[in-house]
């Protein structure tokens, strides 16, 4: 068997900037992230939940690809077929709305273009853009199937949108009709209610004198409103039936302030007695549950209000003045006529558009709704019975209280990007047409003369339908078929509502299935002190930046590792630190194997081709291993089984954290370094330590390739080029589709952990001694073992304690006739170490400065304690003084205690 031409070298720094694009583009040249059906196989599918086309790559971004992706790499390497489909998401109102800032910029409106050149003007801006958005998550490592890239305006879910808003309309479960909406005037569209944010305000009350009919009686009612402005469109004053001090007046007549109109007091159920003064001014075109109550009591509906915010001509002498300075003016007018009773500051919720922040108003519009709630008892079904399962399962309570209470979808917008309503109105005979390709006459009367409706659909509509339109419905295509339903999909817990419960609803009406059988929600990322991350605040992250400065696979390591399912994490630039130090950790790791491996090891046959099962190691070695391997071997697949438990309970960070604790604590600070040791005496017979230091290096590395991708994917490389060309021949073409590991439990040894634990706390203990008592690093020190029952495996790493102790002479017995004096001792497990202080420390210098130390605790602790006795002090200092005294009291006497402790040690033969 032939070796390596020439010796392969690993550079000694990993510099990520050089090889994280040559490893993406392996991975493309090989079409790695395409699946391969096969009728047999189950599939795994994620759909990716579409970024906006708007947007640059942020920290929440990142953290939905790192955990996708960690799930995606998991189950390719299991050997399913695995699709994890992307999109770009063409973005509505905010698409819109950056492109209008473009043209402003030029001068120009919308308008100015016209529909068809504007939207002309957005295809050049989205053609622009999607190949950045894509680029960038080819940075972040994404495996996805790039051939099947779809964007939401394609004609793929472009005709799945019509087909569900006919189908829907035929089945009467879409209505055109006048409602309360929410209405943005700087986007000019309405929104739904999810669309809407509620922020705290600092406000005030209003309370208001409205006179009774006729004027001349004197007598009056008084209303309390936070939206004076809105008293021009009131038809009528409403108040509870029940409450005494407004029954004589249900009936009658009030007059209007400013406007004069004439409107009635009438009793309703929805009034709260508490509020205000318990009588409530109606509006019903400004307000949903005015609008109901002007429903119930047959009250005409005034709109006040332009589209724009300003007021239009029913509001009287306020005509086209904008509607926050007409609140001003309104108040200034009722105050001048005596009719402002008083204003108090109130705290309250205020409605502001998610997109642009702007003051939501409430507006009577005709608009599209789907009625929703036979649309969500099968989704609330569908989670009762398990067919859809949430993580973590606190959210299915919120996602049902949703549904339960669940209000129709206004789904019409006034933009001219997105799907158009695919509906067409006859000038002719004033019916609709409602077709999924276009006419070219009235369904009714044949007449020419139609027009489509300008308006389109929310963009959640379209994204309701991602799961199956992506995958090819209406038409039955061999995707749909064999990858829906799909397997998770992964999202963040704020769009549980906007978006997952509508993919459920809509997933069962269209295919008769729910569109996935698990939802993983993440939480938010937020800066290390738990803010959340603005630009305002100066405290947002940029991941490409952080990329560019640490290497991808720090970043994705520090999100997956720092976040738990449905639970908002903290990142700092310490965490991903952290993870580069990880990545150098490995490197550096696999650098030294790869150096040994080629100066004294002998071919790796690496891991078994898919169905043949999981290379073991146990198969690999020398049956009568040393303690060491069969230590590491144990821990190895003791990890594996745990992690591999964890990433089916959706729990990636903890497997994540296990997997870098084995690697970096056993593998490296403890197996490594002594393998290292048996290296110095490969030509004394023992066995070598490589071809298990090789084999956990490499099934390390796939282990953790999930999680970080590039640098496993070329360390994994580089320890294939160090094999013969017939053995390269056996292993995978890339690491990407190695088989996961699966733990051996024949190679899982409880009594070689036990024993290499007590070997690694009898150094752990020597060295925190020495670190205590100020040894030098190079120093030798005595030490005596009385090892009981570990006799056999202590004196068989002996060799390994001396020299990762710094112990010299080491002396290993069963037991000892008498403890030594003057020595520290140590007990571990079932045995004890002494190490003698004349050999640390000088006694008589020790002895002397614990005398010193000593007096000083007592001086300090006296004066504390007489400072903290003194009433004066007590009464009249600050809070936060007092008990920084009190800290400082307690940690004195921490230190008082430790030292007589080595005071005690010092004079006897005290246990330290």
């Amino acid at each position: 068997m032939t070796a390596p031409e020439q010796p392969v070298e690993m550079a000694k720094a990993y510099e990520p900037q050089s090889v994280e694009p040559r490893i993406y583009d392996l991975w493309l040249d090989g079409d790695y992230f395409k699946p391969r059906v096969d009728p047999d196989k189950k599939p795994f599918t994620v759909i990716m939940p579409p970024p906006n086309v708007t947007g640059e790559l942020h920290v929440g971004h990142a953290l939905t690809a790192t955990i996708e992706d960690i799930l995606v790499r998991w189950h390719r390497m299991l050997g399913e077929p695995t699709l994890w489909l992307p999109g770009v998401d063409h973005a509505g109102i905010a698409g819109q709305n950056v492109v209008e800032k473009l043209l402003a910029q030029e001068g120009l409106s919308r308008h100015d273009l016209g529909r068809e050149k504007f939207l002309e003007r957005m295809w050049q801006w989205v053609r622009q853009y999607i190949p950045i958005i894509n680029e960038q998550g080819r940075r972040l490592g994404i495996s996805a199937d790039w051939s099947r890239l779809t964007f939401t305006l394609d004609p793929g879910p472009s005709l799945a949108v019509r087909t569900t808003f006919v189908h829907l309309y035929e089945k009467g479960l879409l209505y055109r009709g006048e409602r309360i909406i929410n209405w943005c005037p700087r986007c000019a569209t309405a929104l739904s209610d999810l669309e809407v944010e509620h922020v705290d305000s600092e406000g005030f009350l209003y309370y208001l004198r409205y006179p009774l009919a006729p004027v001349e009686s004197g007598e009056y009612i008084t209303v309390a409103t936070t939206r004076p402005e809105t008293m021009l469109g009131d038809t009528g004053v409403a108040v509870d039936p029940e409450d005494g001090r407004y029954q004589s007046m249900i009936g009658r007549h009030i007059i209007l302030p400013i406007i004069g109109r004439e409107i009635p007091i009438v009793a309703d159920d929805a009034i709260d007695p508490a509020f205000g003064t318990g009588a409530v001014k109606v509006t019903p075109g400004h307000d949903p549950v005015d609008f109901e109550i002007g429903q119930r009591n047959s009250l005409p509906i005034v709109t006040i209000m332009n589209l724009d915010g300003t007021m239009n001509q029913n509001a009287g002498p306020y005509a086209g003045l904008e509607r926050f300075k007409c609140r001003q003016a309104v108040i200034e007018r009722l105050g001048h006529e005596g009719l402002l009773e008083r204003t108090e500051p109130y705290h309250h919720a205020v409605g502001v558009c998610q997109r642009c922040r702007t003051t939501v108003e409430p507006l009577v519009s005709e608009q599209w709704f789907v009625t929703m709630q036979p649309l969500a008892a099968p989704a609330i079904a569908a989670v009762q019975d398990g067919r859809v399962s949430i993580i973590p399962d606190r959210f299915a309570r919120v996602y049902l209280g949703w549904l339960e209470n669940i209000r129709d979808w206004c789904i019409s917008r006034q933009l001219w990007w997105g799907h158009r309503i695919p509906v067409w109105y006859c000038s002719a005979c004033g019916q609709r047409t409602v077709v999924v390709d276009d006419p070219d006459r009235c369904a009714h009367c044949g007449s020419p003369e139609i027009q489509q409706d300008p308006d389109v659909l929310d963009t959640w509509f379209s994204s309701a339908l991602w799961p199956h339109s992506t995958l090819g419905w209406p038409r039955d295509t061999e995707d749909l078929r064999y990858f829906y339903p799909t397997s998770v999909m992964e999202t963040g817990y704020d769009i549980l509502f906007f978006w997952v419960a509508r993919m459920i609803m809509m997933g069962l009406e269209n295919t008769g299935q729910a569109p996935f059988r698990t939802v993983y929600l993440h939480g938010l990322v937020r800066d290390e002190k738990g803010e959340k991350m603005s630009k305002s605040r100066g405290n947002v992250l940029n991941p490409l930046e952080l990329i560019d400065r640490y290497g991808t696979d720090a970043l994705r390591y520090a999100l997956a590792t720092g976040s738990t399912p449905g639970n908002d994490m903290k990142l700092s630039l310490q965490k991903i630190e952290a993870g580069r130090n990880f990545c150098n950790k490995i490197w550096n790791a696999a650098r030294f194997v790869t150096m040994m491996k080629q100066q004294h090891g002998r071919p790796h046959p690496g891991p078994l081709p898919e169905g043949e099962g999981e290379s073991s190691a146990g198969e690999r070695v020398n049956a009568a291993r040393p303690l060491a391997d069969r230590w590491i071997l144990s821990r190895l697949n003791r990890t594996i089984e745990s992690a591999t438990r964890l990433l089916e309970d959706f729990q990636l960070g903890e497997a994540g954290r296990q997997i870098h604790d084995f690697f970096w604590g056993d593998y490296c600070d403890w197996y490594l370094e002594m393998a290292k040791i048996r290296l110095r005496r490969a030509d004394e017979g023992e066995p070598s330590p490589i071809p298990v230091l090789v084999d956990v290096l490499e099934t390390s590395l796939r282990l953790l390739h999930p999680y970080m991708p590039f640098v496993t994917e070329k360390i994994w490389q580089t320890l294939k080029e160090t094999e013969p060309a017939e053995v390269q021949r056996t292993w995978p073409p890339a690491l990407v589709v190695a088989p996961f590991p699966t733990a051996d439990r024949t190679l899982i040894d409880a009594e070689a952990e036990r024993d290499m634990e007590t070997v690694i706390e009898i150094v752990r203990g020597i060295r925190n001694a020495r670190a205590e008592f100020g040894v030098e690093a190079d120093r030798w020190v005595d030490a005596i073992v009385a090892a009981g029952p570990h006799l056999r495996h202590l004196q068989g790493e002996a060799e390994s304690i001396t020299t990762l102790a710094r112990v010299r002479p080491l002396t290993i017995v069963e037991s000892v006739p008498e403890k030594p004096r003057e020595a520290l001792s140590l007990i571990v497990d079932s045995a004890e170490v002494y190490l003698p202080l004349a050999g640390m420390v000088d006694l008589a210098a020790e002895r002397q400065r614990v005398v010193r130390e000593l007096d000083a605790a007592l001086a300090d602790i006296a004066r504390v304690e007489q400072k903290l006795a003194k009433p004066d002090f007590l009464n009249k200092a600050p809070t936060a003084v007092i008990e920084k005294e009190r800290d400082r009291l307690r940690q004195a006497e921490e230190r008082l205690a430790k030292l007589r402790d080595r005071e005690r040690l010092l004079g006897s033969d005290q246990r330290y």
